[in-house]
């Protein structure tokens, strides 16, 4: 198998969240927006994995770590002059490179391994990850020709109004074969509406070069779900919190009430323990099995052993709980 390369983008303002907070780390189900995209590039085994930075640069590598690798874009020019501040990082090496926006955490690791796949088996030049939405404004519509190859990419402020007709648009992730990403990228024009080197203008390149463009939808709709505003930070909230509480039953735990329930990402919960209702567990908590946790809990980076019991309590540490058999 060939290398695998991933650049994130990350270094936009998100004007749009109206916050002191570079957007890409604001918080859902309790890890920042831009973790849950790097949590399931490491599941899919990403030999190197780059994050472009550019407003609040250091704010952001604070919070993310010094082990993962940087890439800076001092100007928001656009995708694709984000993707080439990683040149002097990827552009010599050999192997398959995927880009995707910080701002997608509801993706998930097997869609971007059918990603990996779909591009290393179909030899193509790139590939894109599309999805069909029944409202599609503001996002690429994806062009296709008579033989329903994909043509180019055209973003809704560039588009006509038959383009604007078309459901099928761009999730904003793609995979390259990284030597013809980075020869590409250097072709790329700012002559658009935006005055921006747009990413998606590399499939056009690489197709008029004769080379293959293939495409592969997401599994959901949800998974393509990029965030701008806190409207859509709340929905994203929602379904992935829905996901959670919908794997930790799978795996044997008893949610009384998920309405009512709130558990983060990070919490670990053994087999055979009973959530009740209006139970809330954040942080790095750790619940073990055969427990009763609730009504009316709320701990944070709280660990209890198998057959505890605790309700009615909200507390961030030291709880006082009371083993039961």
């Amino acid at each position: 198998m060939s290398e695998r390369f991933a650049v994130i983008l990350a270094a936009g303002k998100g004007t749009r969240m109206k916050s002191d907070l570079p957007k890409v780390l604001h918080t859902i189900c309790g890890v920042h927006m831009v973790q849950h995209v790097i949590n399931q590039l490491k599941r899919v085994s990403a030999d190197e994995i780059i994050t472009v930075v550019g407003h609040q640069k250091e704010t952001v590598k604070n919070q993310l770590g010094a082990s993962l690798q940087y890439a800076w874009q001092e100007e928001q020019l656009g995708t694709a002059h984000a993707v080439k501040t990683s040149e002097h990082l990827l552009a010599k090496k050999q192997g398959t490179t995927l880009v995707i926006t910080g701002d997608t955490p509801l993706i998930t690791s097997e869609t971007l391994e059918q990603c990996f796949q779909f591009q290393q088996e179909s030899g193509a030049a790139a590939t894109v990850l599309t999805m069909k939405l029944e409202d599609p404004a503001g996002y690429g519509r994806i062009v296709r020709n008579d033989q329903e190859e994909v043509e180019r990419i055209v973003e809704h402020k560039d588009a006509s109004d038959d383009e604007l007709e078309i459901k099928e648009v761009n999730t904003g992730i793609f995979c390259f074969d990284n030597q013809s990403l980075f020869a590409a990228l250097n072709q790329v024009s700012d002559n658009n509406s935006q005055g921006e080197y747009y990413l998606p203008d590399v499939i056009e390149i690489l197709k008029s070069e004769g080379k293959k463009i293939s495409a592969i939808g997401v599994q959901s709709a949800e998974e393509g779900f990029g965030i701008n505003d806190r409207t859509q930070l709340a929905r994203a909230e929602k379904i992935l919190q829905q996901r959670i509480l919908t794997d930790h039953m799978k795996q044997g735990v008893t949610i009384i009430d998920p309405d009512s329930t709130y558990i983060e990402t990070n919490v670990e919960i053994g087999r055979d323990t009973v959530i009740e209702p209006r139970t809330h567990l954040r942080g790095t908590t750790k619940i073990g099995e055969n427990c009763m946790i609730g009504p009316n809990v709320d701990v944070v980076n709280y660990v209890c052993g198998n057959q505890t019991k605790i309700k009615n309590f909200s507390m961030t540490n030291d709880i006082s709980a009371i083993r039961y058999v």
